[in-house]
């Protein structure tokens, strides 16, 4: 890969889509959806003109994402701009450096893929303009590849909302399982996590704001784990934002972010059922500035508190705190359960003597999770 590489901009994911067909209703759907959820998505509204090739930085966005979602609808076959962007998205396919999400809107993939019906009119039509026969093969065996990969068709949803709900929470799951694996084995057992988080955060509850915090001693897992629920489970919130490192942000932009934040309360968070993570908190302060916010929060709302610093929760009165470090050894006392000690006699005085040390080991690291009071 190039120097220049380093510097592209990245994308979790680029849309592909003739805009003729569905810029005004399905894309616009999916694009605001995908970015409620806070995946960074390219949505390129140019149409290439007769004579113009895609630009580079076109192709720099390609390959600086992760998922290429292409809506295939009824013209875009018709659409040189559509083919030759193809191309390239599964040039990159094929190099394993990008996944790519085919959605049929309107049309048959069987017919795309044989490139039969109205798409055999439309390879006519550029087999007649375009004097690179080689370039009309080439769109034709990309069209072909994509439409041989697995992909959603409209006709099999009852509305555009539920096809659009099930992309996006597909991508966010497969977004949250590469970032826990870049994060190497920092959070094992991820479903685990998960389950024990979510008797914290009681979704249905219509209480008053629930301050919850995540807490690691030296384990950085806890920032994979806060961006693992914030994706799961933001569909349930009315408003929703994710603070990445807080501790990381010079205080002029700190304050800055603040007054931002006080902002949207008194008008767009106002009295909603709101989800705000802040990510790797270090200091008192930080905590007491944002908690002048909770209050403008409707009931439901839910706030995420993530750090190493446990006394920073203690300080701060929050007492619901889950603590990353205890399935780790929890899932140890697992594993000896399973391999260790088969006969009944042997595992059964085993796991008495298991019991008693984890819960002097819980005593001595301080381990509460989810406490109450």
């Amino acid at each position: 890969m190039s120097d220049t590489s380093i510097t592209i901009p990245k994308f979790d994911v680029f849309l592909s889509f003739r805009g003729l067909d569905t810029r005004r209703n399905f894309i616009s759907f999916l694009y605001n959806e995908l970015v409620r959820r806070n995946i960074r998505t390219f949505k390129d509204d140019n149409e290439l003109k007769n004579g113009r090739r895609i630009t580079p930085e076109l192709v720099r966005a390609i390959e600086g994402s992760k998922f290429a979602v292409v809506v295939v609808s009824v013209n875009y076959a018709a659409s040189r701009w559509c083919l030759e962007e193809l191309v390239k998205i599964m040039d990159f396919e094929n190099k394993g450096s990008l996944k790519v999400m085919p959605i049929f809107y309107g049309v048959d993939p069987c017919h795309v893929r044989r490139q039969i019906g109205v798409v055999a009119e439309q390879f006519k039509k550029h087999e007649a303009r375009e004097g690179d026969h080689e370039k009309v093969l080439s769109w034709r065996q990309a069209l072909t590849n994509l439409a041989s990969i697995s992909g959603d068709c409209s006709w099999k949803w009852e509305d555009d909302s539920k096809m659009v709900d099930e992309i996006t929470d597909r991508i966010s799951k497969e977004l949250m399982i590469d970032t826990t694996r870049r994060n190497g084995s920092d959070l094992e057992g991820i479903a685990a996590h998960m389950k024990a988080l979510r008797r914290l955060l009681n979704l249905n509850s219509k209480k008053s704001v629930r301050v919850i915090g995540i807490w690691a001693r030296g384990y950085n897992g806890r920032s994979a784990l806060a961006k693992f629920v914030y994706q799961n489970i933001c569909q349930h919130f009315e408003s929703h934002r994710f603070l990445e490192s807080v501790k990381r942000i010079s205080q002029d932009r700190r304050e800055e972010l603040m007054i931002r934040i006080q902002e949207e309360c008194l008008s767009k968070f106002k009295n909603q059922k709101v989800l705000l993570v802040a990510d790797d908190v270090n200091k008192l302060e930080q905590l007491d500035a944002l908690a002048e916010d909770f209050n403008c929060f409707g009931p439901g709302s839910i706030v995420i508190i993530t750090t190493q610093d446990r006394q920073l929760l203690i300080s701060a009165g929050i007492k619901l705190v889950y603590e990353v470090e205890l399935l780790r050894f929890q899932k140890v006392r697992g594993l000896f359960r399973q391999l260790a000690f088969r006969e009944k006699d042997f595992s059964a005085a085993f796991e008495v003597s298991l019991y008693r040390a984890t819960n002097v080991a819980m005593e001595w690291l301080g381990c509460i999770c989810g406490r109450s009071g």
